[in-house]
C-alpha cells in the first residue's frame, strides 16, 4: 500500500489487542485518536514511552483522545510486558495494545520500512480526527523517544485551528497569541472573530489572542 498522507481516511481494521479484539473505527467512535507504533516488546524506550502515556490519560482525556499503542508482538507477550511498565514507570497502563504479529496494521499504515529494520516497525505515531481523517504523522528512529508534550501542543493546535479562523506560529503552546489566517482581509469580519483586536506585525502577520481564551 502507498504511505498515507494527511487528509487520508485512516483505514480501519480488526484486530487483536491487550484489551480484547478492537474494530479500529467502531473503537473510536466520535473522539480522536492517537495511534503509535513500537518496534517490540520488552525493549527500554517502548517502556518509558507507554508510561508517559499512562500518566497522560487525563490530558488525552481533557482533549477527547483515545489512545491506542501498537507492536508486532503478541497478545500474550503485551500482556507479560505490561507488568515491567507499571512496576518500573511507576504507573498503570489504561490503554490497548495492539497484538500485530501477523503485521496487519503494519502494512495498513506502512509501519515497516526495510531500510531500517525488514521486521520491526519505525516509530510511528499518527493523530486521527473524529472525521478519521490523518491529521499529523511524525516517524522517529527506533532509538529516539517522543516527546510527549509536542504530541499534545499538536493536538491544541489542530481543535484550535479547526474551529477559529488562525493558526498556530513557531513553538505556540497553549494560551499563545496566534496568527489570523492571510485569507481572511474583510476587516469587519476580523473585528467580529477577534474582538479582542490584532496586532500587524507586517499585512501578513497578524498576531492576536487566543481566540477561545
Amino acid at each position: 500500500m502507498a504511505s498515507l498522507r494527511l487528509g487520508d481516511i485512516a483505514p480501519d481494521f480488526e484486530q487483536a489487542s491487550s484489551e480484547g479484539p478492537i474494530r479500529f473505527h467502531e473503537w473510536l467512535g466520535d473522539s480522536w485518536g492517537i495511534l503509535f507504533s513500537h518496534p517490540a516488546d520488552f525493549t527500554p524506550v517502548c517502556t518509558t514511552e507507554l508510561g508517559l502515556t499512562a500518566k497522560l490519560k487525563g490530558e488525552f482525556a481533557k482533549r477527547n483522545v483515545k489512545v491506542i499503542a501498537l507492536s508486532v508482538d503478541t497478545a500474550e507477550s503485551h500482556s507479560k510486558w505490561i507488568p515491567d511498565i507499571d512496576n518500573t514507570q511507576g504507573t498503570v497502563v489504561n490503554f490497548p495494545i495492539l497484538a500485530d504479529a501477523d503485521r496487519k496494521v503494519s502494512e495498513l499504515y506502512d509501519l515497516i520500512h526495510p531500510n531500517a529494520n525488514s521486521t520491526l516497525t519505525v516509530r510511528s505515531l499518527f493523530v486521527i480526527d473524529p472525521a478519521k481523517k490523518v491529521r499529523l504523522i511524525i516517524t522517529y528512529p527506533a532509538s529516539t523517544g517522543r516527546n510527549f508534550d509536542e504530541i499534545l501542543r499538536v493536538v491544541d493546535s489542530l481543535q484550535l485551528t479547526d474551529h477559529h479562523s488562525v493558526a498556530t506560529p513557531g513553538n505556540w503552546k497553549d494560551g499563545d497569541d496566534v496568527v489570523i489566517v492571510p485569507s481572511l482581509q474583510d476587516p469587519e469580519v476580523i473585528k467580529q472573530k477577534f474582538p479582542k483586536g490584532y496586532t500587524a506585525v507586517t499585512p501578513y502577520l497578524r498576531l492576536t489572542p487566543q481566540p477561545n481564551r
